[in-house]
């Protein structure tokens, strides 16, 4: 749309994609947060590098995400003389976990007056955030690029032999809940032999795992771990699948994976989890079951399967609907925020 920008971020790696667009600070490590894996530059040394960089870009306006997050974007928050905005992702985390620690409420308490706009991308993640931090807080979503999630890429071939296909396109981690679609899959290919479950996504020491029970429950020949899986062929999983299926059991505060495969006119099965209901309507672009529960999770996958007609509408249902998270439509709400508090900010100086 014509306005500079720039992305920092922690890098392992030289990234040559973006030019000189992007700016790496830091290196990112691995570390366990809310039953899942962050990466976050571990060091005492960013502050050179990040007053560095802002004394040459003189940005106008710094668009953090989780942006009392240590260590790198409450830096960046600490050192920025622009309009700072923060988008805030996170949902459902446990009381005391992450904002209650010591060290969140001191960041909380230091860099609050630097943060002129908030952002959550759906209602359960303001349901989350506006117990700790003071609002008003504005709801934009994260998008989806239309353009590359698209019926244009071909399936692979080698799964269109006549059987069904779930896909599961996660990481592979216990929140993701693979383990419940796993049981309800062995119930499902108990009154539908032709039926396959590819699972796509990250992950070893739990992989390990569910391979193992793939193999005692004899399903080695219709549960297909593929790894991990790049950009460019996750729309091509999606086009191969009849239905998309990840049964979170919690802290998902949207659910852009659902948004995907509802793009590529998939029909979802997910769960009633909040973020997950922010994108599913039950009964209309997908179904929703409790979390936790494969045997209802087992017969609303047999519902889809047996019936190709819903299949179709629902995904015609979904295609519609994820054309309002097109990502041409979100970055307008993004700008016109911007817009808005830069105009706030500024006004609130010259007074």
């Amino acid at each position: 749309m014509g306005h500079d920008v720039r992305i920092i971020a922690p890098a392992s790696r030289t990234i040559t994609d973006f030019g000189d667009r992007f700016i790496p600070i830091g290196r990112p490590y691995p570390i366990p947060s809310s039953e899942s894996i962050i990466r976050v530059p571990i060091s005492l040394h960013l502050a050179p590098a990040i007053k560095k960089v802002m004394a040459k870009e003189k940005f106008e306006l710094v668009h953090l995400h989780e942006p009392f997050m240590p260590m790198l974007c409450s830096a960046v928050l600490r050192f920025s003389d622009a309009v700072n905005v923060g988008t805030f992702h996170a949902a459902e985390g446990k009381p005391g976990y992450n904002w209650g620690k010591p060290i969140s409420t001191w960041m909380i308490r230091q860099r609050l007056h630097k943060l002129h706009g908030k952002i959550v991308v759906s209602q359960a993640a303001l349901a989350y955030h506006s117990r700790y931090i003071p609002g008003p807080f504005e709801v934009i979503p994260n998008g989806v690029d239309l353009e590359r999630f698209s019926d244009d890429v071909a399936p692979f071939e080698q799964y269109l032999d006549g059987k069904k296909n779930i896909l599961f396109l996660s990481r592979l981690e216990f929140r993701k809940g693979l383990n419940y679609l796993l049981n309800a899959f062995l119930l499902v290919k108990q009154e539908m032999p032709d039926v396959r479950l590819i699972v796509a996504g990250s992950g070893t020491r739990l992989r390990r795992r569910y391979e193992r029970w793939v193999r005692k429950t004899g399903l080695e020949k219709d549960v297909i771990f593929v790894g991990f899986v790049s950009e460019e062929n996750k729309p091509r999983y999606y086009r191969t699948a009849d239905i998309f299926s990840v049964p979170a059991t919690g802290r998902e505060s949207q659910g852009l994976i659902l948004l995907e495969a509802m793009a590529m006119g998939k029909p979802v099965v997910a769960t009633s989890i909040p973020g997950y209901a922010s994108v599913i309507t039950h009964g209309e672009d997908g179904l929703l079951v409790p979390p936790r529960n494969y045997q209802e999770l087992s017969q609303a996958l047999l519902m889809l399967l047996n019936d190709e007609k819903l299949r179709q509408q629902m995904g015609a249902n979904g295609k519609a609907k994820s054309k309002d998270y097109d990502w041409k439509v979100v970055s307008r709400k993004l700008l016109d925020f911007y817009q808005r508090t830069i105009d706030r900010v500024r006004g609130s100086r010259n007074q």
